[in-house]
């Protein structure tokens, strides 16, 4: 089992350098850079990536090192990266710099879905306020477990729910097929009685034409670049989860960089991250605005979608289901020790406690 799973990674490895399409090539250039990093990013055709990560490390990084430094940069979905193998391939070293979607790694790693159980963050304010709480915990549990470095967190707009039937309130979804992208996803719309089906990006439209989902959970803005606009009715505003993700080096590819780029990455990229935070907050109030077909929306496609507003009697639900449901079967698949550092850390600062293991 051992040598078919390095062989995969072997395998994983070589697609990474030898994917035609995947990186650009710096042979144009005039003078060649002293380094050139290879990096693996968000998802392919998301703001994140196309209006942040990209330019940052193909135009930003040799700007600020004056041509002396530059990257080559590939979607993780484009560069063969399977999600859930991103931490164990940056650990190994091929994948030296990446950037791992949580609900991805959380398959293998429950720990690191904590920050964004399904529930807990009703706005970016929440959301802000418990990773700050979980950082320090998840940058030591990097480092001294999985031998990465973590350079930054990235967080994609507000997920919330599109669907083709009327809905007034969440409790409406009681019977419902709904796309879910993670276990936790999965957990709340279980809790409403709904049906979890659990699909990839590109999978929700033809799900959608084919009957097999009647709603989806995605982020509101890459709901509408989707077309979801089309072909669904009503919008829920209230955000379920985000989509966090982490930019992190292989700790050896970390230290063996020269001096001066280590201490202009480590400047730079928190600028990147606050960059993505506030195109995430932004897109998430566009997304609606598009979905609605307003005049605010400028860069996306107008929809007529109905916005079902955050009532009383959801964000009651949202806590019930948050504390009886997605919390407690986190814990379970996690394992006792999750839950004291929950306690430590997000539990702490959002005054949710659990029963300490023993």
């Amino acid at each position: 089992m051992r040598r078919k799973c390095n062989s995969l990674i072997w395998r994983w490895g070589l697609a990474l350098l030898l994917a035609a399409g995947a990186f650009p090539s710096w042979a144009q250039t005039t003078s060649q850079p002293a380094l050139a990093l290879r990096v693996v990013g968000g998802l392919e055709g998301l703001n994140q990536y196309t209006r942040n990560e990209e330019p940052f490390w193909t135009k930003e990084l040799p700007r600020l090192s004056g041509g002396k430094y530059a990257a080559e940069i590939a979607p993780f979905d484009r560069a063969g990266v399977p999600g859930p193998e991103m931490l164990r391939l940056m650990q190994l070293g091929v994948v030296p710099f990446g950037t791992a979607l949580l609900s991805n790694v959380s398959a293998q790693h429950p720990e690191f879905a904590a920050p964004d159980l399904a529930g807990l963050n009703p706005d970016i304010a929440s959301l802000k306020k418990t990773v700050a709480a979980f950082r320090p915990y998840m940058e030591k549990t990097l480092r001294e477990r999985h031998g990465v470095e973590l350079l930054a967190i990235y967080t994609y707009p507000a997920q919330v729910v599109f669907c083709k039937k009327p809905l007034t309130r969440l409790s409406d979804l009681k019977g419902r097929r709904v796309r879910v992208s993670s276990a936790t996803q999965s957990d709340l719309i279980g809790a409403l009685d709904g049906v979890p089906v659990l699909l990839g990006l590109s999978q929700i439209l033809p799900n959608m034409a084919s009957g097999n989902t009647e709603c989806a959970i995605t982020g509101s803005m890459s709901g509408n670049t989707l077309g979801l606009h089309e072909v669904t009715t009503h919008i829920h505003n209230m955000p379920l989860t985000w989509g966090l993700s982490i930019f992190a080096a292989n700790l050896n590819a970390w230290g063996a960089l020269p001096g001066d780029l280590r201490a202009m990455l480590s400047k730079e990229i928190p600028k990147l991250e606050t960059a993505i935070w506030l195109e995430s907050e932004r897109e998430t109030l566009e997304g609606f605005a598009c979905n609605r077909g307003l005049p605010s929306c400028t860069s996306g496609r107008r929809g007529q979608l109905k916005e079902v507003a955050l009532s009383e009697q959801d964000e009651r639900l949202r806590r019930e289901i948050l504390t009886t449901a997605v919390l407690p079967r986190w814990i379970q698949r996690c394992g006792g020790r999750c839950a004291d550092t929950w306690n430590q850390t997000i539990g702490a600062v959002n005054g949710i406690l659990v029963a300490p293991s023993k």
